[in-house]
Protein backbone atom coordinates (compact mmCIF):
# COMPACT_ATOMS: atom_id res chain seq x y z
CA UNK A 1 0.00 0.00 0.00
CA UNK A 2 1.43 3.39 -0.95
CA UNK A 3 1.62 6.22 1.54
CA UNK A 4 -1.14 8.31 -0.03
CA UNK A 5 -3.58 5.43 -0.23
CA UNK A 6 -2.77 4.43 3.33
CA UNK A 7 -3.51 7.96 4.51
CA UNK A 8 -6.85 8.08 2.73
CA UNK A 9 -7.88 4.65 3.99
CA UNK A 10 -6.98 5.76 7.50
CA UNK A 11 -9.22 8.77 6.98
CA UNK A 12 -12.07 6.51 5.90
CA UNK A 13 -11.60 4.33 8.95
CA UNK A 14 -11.56 7.40 11.18
CA UNK A 15 -14.87 8.41 9.66
CA UNK A 16 -16.32 5.02 10.47
CA UNK A 17 -15.78 5.16 14.23
CA UNK A 18 -16.34 1.94 16.17
CA UNK A 19 -19.37 0.50 14.43
CA UNK A 20 -19.71 -3.27 14.08
CA UNK A 21 -19.40 -5.38 10.97
CA UNK A 22 -22.97 -6.65 10.65
CA UNK A 23 -24.70 -6.42 7.28
CA UNK A 24 -22.18 -8.35 5.16
CA UNK A 25 -23.51 -9.18 1.69
CA UNK A 26 -25.09 -12.62 1.37
CA UNK A 27 -25.25 -14.56 -1.90
CA UNK A 28 -28.57 -14.29 -3.75
CA UNK A 29 -29.63 -11.34 -1.65
CA UNK A 30 -29.14 -7.68 -2.39
CA UNK A 31 -28.18 -6.02 0.86
CA UNK A 32 -28.92 -2.30 0.91
CA UNK A 33 -28.14 0.10 3.74
CA UNK A 34 -30.61 2.96 4.03
CA UNK A 35 -30.24 5.90 6.38
CA UNK A 36 -33.03 6.66 8.84
CA UNK A 37 -35.41 4.78 11.10
CA UNK A 38 -38.07 3.61 8.64
CA UNK A 39 -38.26 2.26 5.10
CA UNK A 40 -40.47 4.68 3.19
CA UNK A 41 -43.74 3.30 1.81
CA UNK A 42 -42.49 4.01 -1.73
CA UNK A 43 -39.40 1.87 -1.19
CA UNK A 44 -41.43 -0.88 0.47
CA UNK A 45 -43.59 -1.05 -2.65
CA UNK A 46 -40.57 -0.95 -5.00
CA UNK A 47 -38.78 -3.69 -3.05
CA UNK A 48 -41.86 -5.88 -3.39
CA UNK A 49 -41.98 -5.23 -7.14
CA UNK A 50 -38.30 -6.07 -7.52
CA UNK A 51 -38.57 -9.23 -5.45
CA UNK A 52 -41.50 -10.48 -7.51
CA UNK A 53 -39.55 -10.00 -10.73
CA UNK A 54 -36.17 -11.21 -9.36
CA UNK A 55 -36.75 -14.22 -7.09
CA UNK A 56 -33.01 -15.06 -7.00
CA UNK A 57 -32.02 -11.56 -5.84
CA UNK A 58 -34.28 -10.64 -2.95
CA UNK A 59 -33.78 -7.24 -1.33
CA UNK A 60 -32.55 -7.26 2.27
CA UNK A 61 -32.73 -3.68 3.58
CA UNK A 62 -30.91 -2.56 6.70
CA UNK A 63 -31.78 0.72 8.39
CA UNK A 64 -29.03 2.67 10.13
CA UNK A 65 -29.58 5.98 11.92
CA UNK A 66 -28.46 9.13 10.13
CA UNK A 67 -25.66 9.75 12.61
CA UNK A 68 -24.08 6.32 12.05
CA UNK A 69 -25.11 5.48 8.48
CA UNK A 70 -22.07 6.75 6.60
CA UNK A 71 -19.77 5.36 9.29
CA UNK A 72 -21.16 1.84 9.04
CA UNK A 73 -21.02 1.75 5.24
CA UNK A 74 -17.41 2.94 5.38
CA UNK A 75 -16.39 0.44 8.04
CA UNK A 76 -17.78 -2.49 6.05
CA UNK A 77 -16.07 -1.38 2.85
CA UNK A 78 -12.67 -0.77 4.44
CA UNK A 79 -12.86 -4.10 6.29
CA UNK A 80 -13.41 -5.96 3.01
CA UNK A 81 -16.95 -7.03 3.91
CA UNK A 82 -18.96 -4.54 1.87
CA UNK A 83 -22.70 -4.18 1.64
CA UNK A 84 -23.99 -4.51 -1.95
CA UNK A 85 -25.39 -1.00 -2.25
CA UNK A 86 -25.79 1.88 0.16
CA UNK A 87 -27.10 5.40 0.53
CA UNK A 88 -24.09 7.75 0.79
CA UNK A 89 -23.30 11.41 0.47
CA UNK A 90 -22.09 12.01 -3.10
CA UNK A 91 -19.19 13.97 -1.59
CA UNK A 92 -17.59 10.64 -0.57
CA UNK A 93 -17.66 8.96 -3.99
CA UNK A 94 -14.21 10.02 -5.18
CA UNK A 95 -12.65 8.87 -1.91
CA UNK A 96 -14.37 5.49 -2.16
CA UNK A 97 -13.51 5.11 -5.85
CA UNK A 98 -9.84 5.97 -5.58
CA UNK A 99 -9.48 3.40 -2.83
CA UNK A 100 -11.06 0.76 -5.11
CA UNK A 101 -14.07 0.26 -2.84
CA UNK A 102 -16.90 0.98 -5.29
CA UNK A 103 -17.56 0.27 -8.97
CA UNK A 104 -18.53 2.78 -11.66
CA UNK A 105 -22.19 3.18 -12.50
CA UNK A 106 -21.91 4.74 -15.96
CA UNK A 107 -24.75 6.78 -17.40
CA UNK A 108 -25.66 6.74 -21.07
CA UNK A 109 -26.02 10.06 -22.86
CA UNK A 110 -29.78 9.66 -22.71
CA UNK A 111 -29.65 9.00 -18.96
CA UNK A 112 -27.54 12.11 -18.39
CA UNK A 113 -29.86 14.20 -20.55
CA UNK A 114 -32.81 13.12 -18.44
CA UNK A 115 -31.48 14.92 -15.36
CA UNK A 116 -31.46 18.63 -14.70
CA UNK A 117 -28.31 20.37 -15.86
CA UNK A 118 -25.27 19.73 -13.64
CA UNK A 119 -26.87 16.92 -11.61
CA UNK A 120 -24.73 14.15 -13.20
CA UNK A 121 -21.64 16.20 -12.29
CA UNK A 122 -22.40 15.64 -8.60
CA UNK A 123 -21.37 11.98 -9.06
CA UNK A 124 -18.78 12.35 -11.83
CA UNK A 125 -15.00 12.61 -11.94
CA UNK A 126 -12.52 11.58 -14.63
CA UNK A 127 -15.50 11.38 -16.96
CA UNK A 128 -17.11 8.48 -15.09
CA UNK A 129 -20.15 8.31 -12.83
CA UNK A 130 -19.57 6.58 -9.48
CA UNK A 131 -23.04 6.68 -7.94
CA UNK A 132 -26.71 7.08 -8.79
CA UNK A 133 -28.27 10.34 -7.54
CA UNK A 134 -31.12 9.56 -5.17
CA UNK A 135 -31.76 12.72 -3.12
CA UNK A 136 -31.26 16.33 -4.14
CA UNK A 137 -31.19 19.65 -2.33
CA UNK A 138 -31.00 23.19 -3.69
CA UNK A 139 -31.16 26.56 -1.93
CA UNK A 140 -32.99 29.87 -2.33
CA UNK A 141 -33.30 33.16 -0.45
CA UNK A 142 -36.01 33.46 2.19
CA UNK A 143 -36.90 36.87 3.58
CA UNK A 144 -39.16 38.17 6.33
CA UNK A 145 -41.54 40.64 4.71
CA UNK A 146 -42.53 42.27 8.01
CA UNK A 147 -38.91 43.06 8.86
CA UNK A 148 -38.36 44.48 5.38
CA UNK A 149 -41.33 46.78 5.87
CA UNK A 150 -40.20 47.80 9.37
CA UNK A 151 -36.81 48.78 7.91
CA UNK A 152 -38.40 50.89 5.17
CA UNK A 153 -37.83 48.36 2.39
CA UNK A 154 -40.45 47.15 -0.05
CA UNK A 155 -41.67 43.89 1.53
CA UNK A 156 -42.43 42.41 -1.89
CA UNK A 157 -39.03 43.08 -3.46
CA UNK A 158 -36.16 40.80 -2.38
CA UNK A 159 -32.52 41.53 -3.23
CA UNK A 160 -31.48 40.29 -6.67
CA UNK A 161 -27.73 40.92 -6.35
CA UNK A 162 -25.06 40.62 -3.67
CA UNK A 163 -24.82 44.40 -3.57
CA UNK A 164 -28.53 44.67 -2.76
CA UNK A 165 -28.37 41.78 -0.27
CA UNK A 166 -25.60 43.52 1.70
CA UNK A 167 -27.34 46.92 1.51
CA UNK A 168 -30.68 45.47 2.63
CA UNK A 169 -29.02 43.58 5.49
CA UNK A 170 -27.33 46.81 6.62
CA UNK A 171 -30.57 48.78 6.53
CA UNK A 172 -32.48 46.13 8.47
CA UNK A 173 -29.74 45.81 11.10
CA UNK A 174 -29.64 49.57 11.60
CA UNK A 175 -33.41 50.17 11.66
CA UNK A 176 -34.80 47.13 13.48
CA UNK A 177 -33.86 44.88 16.38
CA UNK A 178 -33.27 41.98 13.99
CA UNK A 179 -30.14 40.86 12.19
CA UNK A 180 -30.17 41.41 8.45
CA UNK A 181 -28.67 38.12 7.27
CA UNK A 182 -28.14 34.62 8.65
CA UNK A 183 -24.43 33.74 8.55
CA UNK A 184 -23.28 30.16 9.11
CA UNK A 185 -19.64 29.92 10.26
CA UNK A 186 -19.47 27.22 12.93
CA UNK A 187 -16.98 24.36 12.65
CA UNK A 188 -19.50 22.27 10.73
CA UNK A 189 -19.96 21.19 7.11
CA UNK A 190 -22.75 23.73 6.63
CA UNK A 191 -20.16 26.52 6.83
CA UNK A 192 -18.50 25.27 3.66
CA UNK A 193 -21.91 24.93 2.04
CA UNK A 194 -22.84 28.48 3.01
CA UNK A 195 -19.78 29.81 1.20
CA UNK A 196 -20.45 27.61 -1.83
CA UNK A 197 -23.86 29.29 -2.16
CA UNK A 198 -21.93 32.51 -2.89
CA UNK A 199 -19.32 30.83 -5.07
CA UNK A 200 -21.95 29.25 -7.32
CA UNK A 201 -23.84 32.51 -7.70
CA UNK A 202 -20.75 34.13 -9.25
CA UNK A 203 -19.69 31.48 -11.79
CA UNK A 204 -16.98 30.14 -9.49
CA UNK A 205 -15.67 26.62 -8.92
CA UNK A 206 -13.31 24.75 -6.59
CA UNK A 207 -11.92 22.06 -8.89
CA UNK A 208 -12.21 21.79 -12.66
CA UNK A 209 -12.99 18.79 -14.88
CA UNK A 210 -9.27 18.04 -15.22
CA UNK A 211 -8.75 17.86 -11.47
CA UNK A 212 -7.05 21.25 -11.09
CA UNK A 213 -7.78 23.29 -7.96
CA UNK A 214 -9.34 26.57 -9.14
CA UNK A 215 -10.34 28.03 -5.77
CA UNK A 216 -7.99 31.01 -6.02
CA UNK A 217 -9.87 32.82 -8.79
CA UNK A 218 -11.27 36.35 -9.24
CA UNK A 219 -14.82 35.00 -9.07
CA UNK A 220 -14.18 33.29 -5.75
CA UNK A 221 -12.30 36.27 -4.34
CA UNK A 222 -15.34 38.41 -5.08
CA UNK A 223 -17.52 35.82 -3.31
CA UNK A 224 -15.34 35.68 -0.19
CA UNK A 225 -15.12 39.48 -0.12
CA UNK A 226 -18.91 39.82 -0.28
CA UNK A 227 -19.15 37.16 2.44
CA UNK A 228 -16.93 39.34 4.64
CA UNK A 229 -18.91 42.50 3.87
CA UNK A 230 -22.20 41.06 5.10
CA UNK A 231 -20.80 39.75 8.41
CA UNK A 232 -21.44 43.02 10.35
CA UNK A 233 -25.12 42.78 9.44
CA UNK A 234 -25.52 39.15 10.47
CA UNK A 235 -26.35 37.59 13.83
CA UNK A 236 -23.75 38.28 16.52
CA UNK A 237 -20.92 35.75 16.71
CA UNK A 238 -21.62 33.74 13.55
CA UNK A 239 -18.82 31.23 14.27
CA UNK A 240 -21.11 29.88 17.01
CA UNK A 241 -23.92 29.01 14.60
CA UNK A 242 -24.57 26.14 12.20
CA UNK A 243 -27.40 26.19 9.69
CA UNK A 244 -30.14 24.69 11.89
CA UNK A 245 -29.36 27.21 14.62
CA UNK A 246 -29.49 30.11 12.17
CA UNK A 247 -32.79 28.82 10.83
CA UNK A 248 -34.15 28.79 14.39
CA UNK A 249 -33.34 32.50 14.72
CA UNK A 250 -35.21 33.17 11.48
CA UNK A 251 -38.21 31.16 12.64
CA UNK A 252 -38.20 33.18 15.87
CA UNK A 253 -38.44 36.43 13.89
CA UNK A 254 -34.92 37.61 14.72
CA UNK A 255 -33.48 37.40 11.23
CA UNK A 256 -34.55 39.05 7.97
CA UNK A 257 -32.83 36.89 5.32
CA UNK A 258 -31.26 33.47 5.03
CA UNK A 259 -30.35 30.88 2.42
CA UNK A 260 -32.36 27.71 2.96
CA UNK A 261 -33.82 24.61 1.32
CA UNK A 262 -37.52 24.34 0.54
CA UNK A 263 -38.09 23.03 4.07
CA UNK A 264 -38.07 26.63 5.30
CA UNK A 265 -41.34 27.26 3.47
CA UNK A 266 -43.48 24.98 5.59
CA UNK A 267 -41.60 25.74 8.78
CA UNK A 268 -41.87 29.48 8.19
CA UNK A 269 -45.62 29.24 7.75
CA UNK A 270 -45.96 27.11 10.90
CA UNK A 271 -43.95 29.71 12.83
CA UNK A 272 -46.17 32.56 11.60
CA UNK A 273 -43.46 34.24 9.52
CA UNK A 274 -44.70 36.42 6.69
CA UNK A 275 -42.09 35.09 4.30
CA UNK A 276 -41.14 35.28 0.66
CA UNK A 277 -38.72 33.19 -1.37
CA UNK A 278 -36.61 34.09 -4.39
CA UNK A 279 -33.50 32.89 -6.23
CA UNK A 280 -30.21 33.41 -4.41
CA UNK A 281 -28.84 36.90 -5.09
CA UNK A 282 -26.21 36.99 -7.83
CA UNK A 283 -22.62 38.17 -7.97
CA UNK A 284 -21.20 40.32 -10.80
CA UNK A 285 -19.90 37.32 -12.81
CA UNK A 286 -23.07 35.22 -12.58
CA UNK A 287 -24.43 33.80 -15.80
CA UNK A 288 -27.87 33.16 -14.33
CA UNK A 289 -29.59 31.86 -11.17
CA UNK A 290 -27.29 29.54 -9.25
CA UNK A 291 -27.21 27.35 -6.17
CA UNK A 292 -25.12 24.67 -4.52
CA UNK A 293 -26.29 21.29 -5.82
CA UNK A 294 -26.10 18.67 -3.08
CA UNK A 295 -26.96 15.06 -3.86
CA UNK A 296 -26.90 11.84 -1.96
CA UNK A 297 -26.37 8.72 -4.03
CA UNK A 298 -26.63 4.97 -4.15
CA UNK A 299 -23.09 3.58 -4.31
CA UNK A 300 -22.43 0.03 -5.53
CA UNK A 301 -19.62 -1.60 -3.58
CA UNK A 302 -16.89 -3.77 -5.05
CA UNK A 303 -16.20 -7.37 -4.09
CA UNK A 304 -19.70 -8.78 -3.64
CA UNK A 305 -19.65 -10.85 -6.84
CA UNK A 306 -22.98 -9.52 -8.05
CA UNK A 307 -22.17 -5.93 -8.91
CA UNK A 308 -23.91 -5.96 -12.30
CA UNK A 309 -27.20 -7.14 -10.82
CA UNK A 310 -26.90 -4.58 -8.03
CA UNK A 311 -26.41 -1.80 -10.58
CA UNK A 312 -29.58 -3.01 -12.30
CA UNK A 313 -31.37 -2.80 -8.94
CA UNK A 314 -30.05 0.69 -8.25
CA UNK A 315 -31.23 1.93 -11.64
CA UNK A 316 -34.63 0.32 -11.05
CA UNK A 317 -35.03 2.26 -7.78
CA UNK A 318 -34.01 5.53 -9.41
CA UNK A 319 -35.79 5.24 -12.76
CA UNK A 320 -37.63 8.46 -13.63
CA UNK A 321 -41.03 7.18 -12.52
CA UNK A 322 -39.83 5.52 -9.33
CA UNK A 323 -37.51 8.37 -8.36
CA UNK A 324 -40.26 10.97 -8.77
CA UNK A 325 -42.62 8.94 -6.60
CA UNK A 326 -39.92 8.82 -3.91
CA UNK A 327 -39.23 12.57 -4.15
CA UNK A 328 -42.88 13.54 -3.93
CA UNK A 329 -43.39 11.26 -0.94
CA UNK A 330 -40.47 12.86 0.90
CA UNK A 331 -41.76 16.42 0.42
CA UNK A 332 -38.54 18.39 0.89
CA UNK A 333 -36.43 16.92 -1.92
CA UNK A 334 -35.76 18.92 -5.06
CA UNK A 335 -36.67 16.77 -8.10
CA UNK A 336 -33.65 15.40 -9.95
CA UNK A 337 -35.28 15.42 -13.38
CA UNK A 338 -37.60 17.78 -15.26
CA UNK A 339 -41.04 16.39 -16.06
CA UNK A 340 -44.66 17.34 -16.59
CA UNK A 341 -45.29 16.37 -12.95
CA UNK A 342 -42.60 18.79 -11.78
CA UNK A 343 -44.11 21.53 -13.93
CA UNK A 344 -47.43 20.88 -12.22
CA UNK A 345 -45.75 20.97 -8.80
CA UNK A 346 -44.35 24.43 -9.55
CA UNK A 347 -47.68 25.64 -10.95
CA UNK A 348 -49.60 24.37 -7.92
CA UNK A 349 -46.96 25.41 -5.36
CA UNK A 350 -45.14 28.49 -6.75
CA UNK A 351 -42.60 28.66 -3.93
CA UNK A 352 -40.87 25.69 -5.60
CA UNK A 353 -39.83 27.78 -8.62
CA UNK A 354 -36.60 29.34 -7.21
CA UNK A 355 -35.33 25.92 -6.18
CA UNK A 356 -35.73 24.64 -9.74
CA UNK A 357 -34.51 27.80 -11.48
CA UNK A 358 -31.20 27.83 -9.60
CA UNK A 359 -30.17 24.42 -10.96
CA UNK A 360 -29.25 25.60 -14.46
CA UNK A 361 -26.15 27.53 -13.36
CA UNK A 362 -25.57 25.75 -10.05
CA UNK A 363 -22.55 23.69 -9.10
CA UNK A 364 -21.93 20.42 -7.25
CA UNK A 365 -20.25 19.66 -3.97
CA UNK A 366 -16.67 19.28 -5.20
CA UNK A 367 -15.38 15.70 -5.28
CA UNK A 368 -11.93 15.38 -3.68
CA UNK A 369 -9.92 12.43 -2.38
CA UNK A 370 -10.41 13.33 1.29
CA UNK A 371 -13.70 15.06 1.85
CA UNK A 372 -13.10 15.75 5.55
CA UNK A 373 -9.71 17.30 4.81
CA UNK A 374 -11.26 19.45 2.08
CA UNK A 375 -14.12 20.48 4.34
CA UNK A 376 -11.77 21.49 7.15
CA UNK A 377 -9.68 23.67 4.83
CA UNK A 378 -12.79 25.46 3.61
CA UNK A 379 -14.15 25.98 7.12
CA UNK A 380 -10.84 27.40 8.31
CA UNK A 381 -10.78 29.77 5.33
CA UNK A 382 -14.29 31.06 5.99
CA UNK A 383 -13.78 31.42 9.73
CA UNK A 384 -10.53 33.31 9.29
CA UNK A 385 -12.33 35.90 7.15
CA UNK A 386 -15.48 36.08 9.29
CA UNK A 387 -13.43 36.72 12.45
CA UNK A 388 -11.09 39.20 10.74
CA UNK A 389 -8.02 37.02 11.26
CA UNK A 390 -7.27 37.07 7.53
CA UNK A 391 -8.16 39.13 4.49
CA UNK A 392 -10.10 37.35 1.72
CA UNK A 393 -7.26 37.29 -0.83
CA UNK A 394 -4.73 35.79 1.59
CA UNK A 395 -7.23 33.29 3.00
CA UNK A 396 -8.24 32.15 -0.49
CA UNK A 397 -4.65 31.67 -1.66
CA UNK A 398 -3.75 29.73 1.49
CA UNK A 399 -6.76 27.45 1.17
CA UNK A 400 -6.14 26.79 -2.53
CA UNK A 401 -2.58 25.71 -1.76
CA UNK A 402 -3.74 23.37 0.99
CA UNK A 403 -6.36 21.75 -1.24
CA UNK A 404 -3.75 20.50 -3.71
CA UNK A 405 -3.08 17.47 -1.49
CA UNK A 406 -6.74 16.43 -1.72
CA UNK A 407 -7.44 16.78 -5.44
Amino acid sequence: MNKTKGFVLASLVALSGTTGLAGVAVAEEINIILCGDVVTPVYTKLFEEWNAANPDYQVAPELVGWGQCQDKVTTLAVAGTPVDIAYVGSRTLKQFAQNDLIVPVPMSDDEKAGYYNNVPETVTFDGTQWGIPVAFSTKALFWNKDLFEAAGLDPEVPPATWEEEIAFAKQITEKTDAAGFGMVAKTFDGTMHWFLHWLYTNNGQVIDADGNITLDSPQNLAALTAFKEIVPFSEEGPTAYEQNEVRAIWLDGGLAMLHCSVSCAGRGTEAGINWGVAPLPLGPEAQGPGTLLITDSLAVFKGTGQEDKVIEFGKFLTSPENQLAYELSEGGLTPLRPSAEVDKLVADTPHWKPFIDGIEFGGPEPLLTDYVGFQNVMIEMVQSVVTGAAEPAAALTKAAGELDQYK
